[in-house]
């Protein structure tokens, strides 16, 4: 027997365990208790792993392994690392708010489809939302998969459980040129020093389809004569976006005002001149944007939302799906799904080009109803 009584200080008694993993030479474990029994049956356990073998004990633990351990101690080291950081943290706060508080110390292999279904139920009935518990369920099923792969499990319980069905969604409401340009009056009328950058960020965001994140990571070496290349760290992916000429006169204007115009220069600098951080953009979509939004009468629109007018603008002038669908880089089913209602709208109305119903609207032209905003 190993398990050896010492006392502690105050005197109270307590119960170490001691073993080795192999033969001489290999390091010595100790473990302490402070009830024997609970030592004594620690000391079996290693007696019985090392009569088991290494290969049995390991299938053996792989069952106990519970969906936390299994997560912590395994997912998030060897297949959550390659993520970027803005996915990891999603990942972090959806598995602390959806899973682990519920399935994470249950057993990999007690992880059933029933047991998953029931689990999917309850969050809906707790008042999660719909597209917050889908996609708990995606993450779930991608932690499981690896599991299957690593020989945890045998098959992926997640397979076998229906996910709720979506939440219908809201029809996208783009910005009319009219409406984006009165978003641009209201940011010139500001008295802040920025009113000439934040009036163009409204303009490359409306009428060029850019995402925030890449309105705020563009330099101007990326700024060409007809075209903006864009790096789109949400997809990975490069794409070539066409410069509508009242936009490239927007950015020549405000790259006179710029002191930083290298090619590596953010076009759109933050108070202290260089890029804005994702936190410094939010605000400004808080303040700025929503302030010129709510100036033209449109406080449901949001930065994102913007580049919803550089599609509309293209689907007016009569361009198909598939060239929409490159030029805000995503797919063409994608397109058709958000912008189906546009399509529909725009069916037998007189084409417009993109840049004369920009031009229309700054007033270089004889005004026409764009689309309904309602």
């Amino acid at each position: 027997m190993s398990v050896h009584e010492e006392r502690t200080q105050g005197g109270a008694k307590r119960y170490k365990v001691k073993w080795r993993d192999g033969g001489r030479g290999t390091p010595s474990h100790s473990r302490t208790f402070t009830r024997r029994r609970d030592a004594e049956a620690w000391d079996a356990e290693v007696e019985r792993r090392r009569q088991l073998g290494p290969i049995a004990v390991q299938t053996l633990d792989a069952g106990r392994e519970s969906l936390d351990e299994y997560v912590t101690g395994t997912w998030a080291k060897a297949h959550a690392a390659h993520l970027t950081e803005k996915t990891r943290a999603g990942y972090g706060s959806l598995y602390d708010a959806h899973i682990g508080p519920f399935l994470g110390p249950v057993p990999l292999r007690e992880l059933t489809p029933d047991r998953i279904a029931v689990w999917q139920t309850q969050r809906q009935a707790a008042g999660a939302g719909v597209e917050a518990i889908r996609k708990a369920h995606t993450l779930l099923g991608n932690v499981l998969q690896r599991a299957v792969e690593s020989q945890r499990i045998a098959h992926n319980p997640q397979r076998s459980v229906r996910k709720l069905k979506p939440s219908p969604k809201r029809e996208v409401r783009p910005l009319a040129p009219q409406s984006v340009e009165a978003m641009r009056r209201a940011l010139w009328r500001d008295t802040t020093e920025s009113r000439h950058r934040d009036a163009t960020i409204v303009s490359i965001l409306a009428y060029a389809g850019l995402r925030p994140g890449e309105a705020r990571e563009l330099t101007w070496g990326n700024v060409h004569d007809k075209t903006i290349v864009v790096n789109a760290s949400k997809t990975g992916q490069r794409r070539t976006v066409r410069l509508l000429t009242p936009l490239a006169s927007d950015l020549a204007a405000w790259k006179l005002d710029c002191t930083a115009t290298a090619s590596a220069d953010p076009v759109f600098p933050s108070v202290d001149g260089r890029a804005f951080t994702v936190e410094a953009f939010k605000s400004w979509g808080r303040r700025a944007f929503a302030r010129a939004a709510a100036a033209a009468d449109r406080p449901d629109a949001t930065p994102y939302t913007a580049r919803h007018s550089f599609a509309s603008l293209l689907l007016h002038e009569g361009r198909n799906v598939i060239y929409v669908a490159r030029q805000l880089g995503h797919g063409a089913n994608l397109t058709l799904l958000t912008y189906g209602h546009v399509i529909d709208e725009l069916d037998g109305e007189p084409q417009l080009p993109a840049e004369d119903a920009i031009r229309i609207a700054r007033g270089n032209g004889v005004p026409v109803v764009f689309l309904p905003e309602a």
